[in-house]
């Protein structure tokens, strides 16, 4: 009776080898070879676009993409050649994405968020932005979110959802930006000694733009003095040299011109 059972136990083997094995032989030559070609289709996209003008942010991107959608052509036309129906494969696939999308809705709404960043470009790697809330120099553009360095060096990750869908004040644009600040001196100065010591500490400033024309503007009087707004125009990368800068310059050219303050108070503040 042992013998017969094992008789047939390998009546079986020898017939699903006979069936199954030249499939199963077959399919994974295709996926070494799949697996071989999509690396090197990969490989000369990507060297592709490093040498075109494609934006270095949706380059990483746009791999990602083509490689997962690559490899799943891939998997199905395994499938087939084992004799697996795709269609119900495919089935199985689109109910467990529509389970899982319901599941990281929020994911999602950061994944099109992205999306949209990388195809828009409301801001690159590198500019001076103000975002829900924080303002810092945007490190990266990443699928999910994106990281900003602040003035002070903290990381900051923000969703990508809400940047796509809410205000961004992109400071650094347009590559050169203005520094709007407001000084004040006392009523018992000259309008024009006060202006004149304004105009050559921005003069010595080494950030300022000097083949742009900067504003100073009497704005308010006071019954303490004088208020001016002082707008100087820079790169925008020495946003913030440029500000502390021009506030140490005009306190040493008071001191040297000697422009006294407000009678009750000095009046140095950002607008």
């Amino acid at each position: 009776m042992e013998n017969l059972n094992l008789t047939s136990l390998k009546d079986q083997i020898v017939l699903a080898i006979t069936q199954y094995g030249g499939k199963v032989l077959l399919a994974i030559v295709v996926f070494i070879i799949g697996r071989f070609i999509i690396g090197k289709i990969t490989k000369a996209l990507s060297h592709k676009m490093s040498s075109s003008q494609i934006d270095k942010d949706v380059q990483p991107f746009l791999l990602s993409l083509i490689s997962v959608g690559l490899n799943i052509m891939l998997l199905l036309s395994c499938a087939g050649i084992l004799g697996i129906q795709t269609t119900s494969f495919v089935a199985i696939l689109g109910a467990a994405g529509l389970a899982v999308g319901l599941a990281l809705q929020g994911s999602l709404s950061n994944f099109a968020g992205g999306v949209l960043v990388l195809i828009f470009k409301p801001y690159r790697v590198g500019d001076l932005i103000t975002a829900q809330g924080f303002t810092g120099t945007v490190e990266a553009i990443q699928i999910f979110n994106t990281v900003l360095v602040t003035p002070d060096n903290k990381t900051v990750i923000l969703p990508n959802g809400p940047l796509s869908t809410s205000p961004i004040t992109n400071i650094s644009g347009k590559g050169i930006i203005r520094v709007d600040m407001i000084f004040g001196a006392g009523n018992q100065n000259s309008y024009d000694a006060i202006q004149k010591s304004v105009e050559a500490a921005v003069a010595k400033c080494p950030y300022a733009l000097q083949d742009r024309k900067h504003d100073i503007l009497l704005t308010k009087l006071t019954p303490n003095g004088l208020e001016f707004d002082v707008r100087v125009w820079t790169n925008a990368a020495t946003y913030w040299e440029t500000y502390y800068a021009i506030h140490e310059l005009i306190k040493r050219q008071f001191d040297a011109d000697k422009i006294a303050g407000p009678l009750n108070n000095i009046i140095v503040s950002n607008t």
